[in-house]
């Protein structure tokens, strides 16, 4: 395997780097971090993790930590494809950011870095014209104090799942709020929801 050597990276960030290159070719979706600790010899995920962390630092990879099949190179992005990186809920919670195995080409419209797109399962969008289907294209949000009310996020609660809502912050709660009358709120804690991304375009195959 012919290694191309990044000058800003130690030995062991470049080994892991260039065999997720391959991985990624040979397999068309993210390894886990598990098949990335047995390729390196290790037998704890730390220096994984530690090396993952680093390699987004330096600007190689975009990875939501703790999640490795959400790993991708940032060159992926860049390009006239952005990764569809799983299904989101719009009814009840579910688990979300499944293995990578599809790429949506919007190279007319595509003019922001790390954009994302989910594939919507279900109605409780349906009122905002985001329907089961769909794919939504999403905007990395890192700061969701300065989101403005109404916006439309991916959200995610810590060990119940991912749902995609309009986005209201009320009486120092945030309120998840379905476009279908047939879904009541839900109200969350600031501490207790991680709003992943905020919603860019809605693309319909037909």
């Amino acid at each position: 395997m012919n290694e191309a050597v990044n000058n800003n990276l130690t030995d062991a960030q470049n080994e892991l780097l260039e065999w997720i290159k391959n991985y990624l070719k040979d397999f068309q979706h993210s390894p886990s971090i598990r098949q990335m600790m047995n390729a390196m010899g290790l037998k704890s995920p730390a220096p994984i993790q530690s090396r993952l962390k680093h390699l987004q630092e330096k600007g190689y990879i975009s990875w939501q930590e703790g999640r490795a099949r959400t790993l991708q190179l940032v060159d992926s992005f860049i390009g006239n494809e952005i990764p569809v990186l799983g299904s989101i809920a719009a009814g009840g919670l579910i688990e979300s950011y499944s293995d990578l195995n599809e790429t949506l080409d919007l190279s007319d419209v595509l003019s922001k870095k790390d954009i994302f797109a989910l594939t919507v399962n279900g109605d409780s969008m349906k009122d905002a014209f985001i329907t089961d289907g769909d794919m939504v294209l999403m905007e990395p949000v890192f700061e969701k104090n300065y989101l403005k009310n109404g916006t439309i996020v991916s959200a995610m609660v810590p060990g119940t799942g991912t749902t995609l809502k309009y986005f209201f912050k009320k009486d120092n709660k945030i309120v998840l709020e379905a476009a279908n009358p047939n879904y009541e709120p839900i109200i969350l804690d600031p501490n207790d929801v991680s709003i992943q991304g905020r919603l860019l375009a809605v693309w319909r195959k037909c």
